[in-house]
């Protein structure tokens, strides 16, 4: 399920270091109001045999705002999406936007007009093309041609060769998060978008935006596709476009 919250902002931009980063506490402070026992479980201890967190959001994004080099252009009417395969998070969230005017994204002030519900894709099928919005970031295995492990924070770029293996990997485990069936598989990578490193945390998280073809069973494409794809979903990284 996905929330779409129609905003606002005055702002010009958003600074490139609060694109994404405030997107994870916005979301459980939402949970925190609207459900706060879910919230606490998924902040503590994450959700099925692989503790993941099963949610996702698109970061701020304002179609008119006048476009300039190097800056994350903001200004006028936009549109927030938040999603997730547990209902209870989505309608969570719905219940703490019901009447609230304005959400604080890491210092800039989005004023909300609306919140609604978004269907699911008219041609949703077993087949189907997931496109990411925002970097999509994977980690390999952190080991050199010999099989020697050289480093724990390996960071795999579309193209390289562990990326597809991962990514499939990480689908499958998404899968068995939510008690379904591990049935997806990875067909072929469409697309990929520029590089670009988002900060969350103390650090930042290197990734690109891919298209790629998954084929699987219904219920699961339709999980992946509100939850998003690669890892860091909860930070706003790999968001998919309904």
């Amino acid at each position: 399920m996905r929330l779409r919250v129609e905003i606002s902002t005055a702002a010009a931009e958003i600074p490139w270091d609060c694109v994404l980063k405030p997107g994870r506490a916005v979301c459980y402070g939402l949970l925190a109001r609207g459900a706060p026992k879910l919230g606490r479980l998924l902040h503590e201890k994450g959700w099925g045999p692989h503790g993941m967190v099963p949610f996702g959001f698109s970061g701020p994004v304002f179609p008119g705002a006048p476009r300039r080099r190097g800056v994350y252009a903001a200004g006028g009417r936009g549109v927030l999406e938040l999603g997730s395969p547990l209902p209870d998070v989505v309608m969570g969230w719905s219940s703490a936007l019901a009447g609230r005017e304005l959400i604080d994204w890491g210092g800039v002030a989005l004023r909300v007009h609306g919140v609604a519900l978004a269907g699911p894709p008219d041609a949703a099928g077993p087949r189907s093309r997931f496109r990411a919005l925002t970097p999509v970031v994977m980690k390999g295995s952190g080991r050199d041609e010999a099989g020697i492990r050289t480093t724990r924070q390996a960071w795999v770029l579309p193209g390289e060769p562990e990326y597809p293996v991962y990514l499939e990997n990480n689908l499958r485990r998404k899968a068995e998060t939510l008690g379904l069936e591990p049935d997806v598989t990875l067909e072929h990578i469409t697309w990929i978008g520029p590089k670009r490193s988002f900060a969350i945390g103390d650090g930042k998280k290197p990734g690109a935006p891919v298209e790629a073809e998954l084929s699987g069973s219904l219920e699961v494409l339709a999980a992946i596709r509100d939850w998003g794809l690669g890892q860091a979903n909860s930070a706003g990284f790999g968001w998919v476009l309904a």
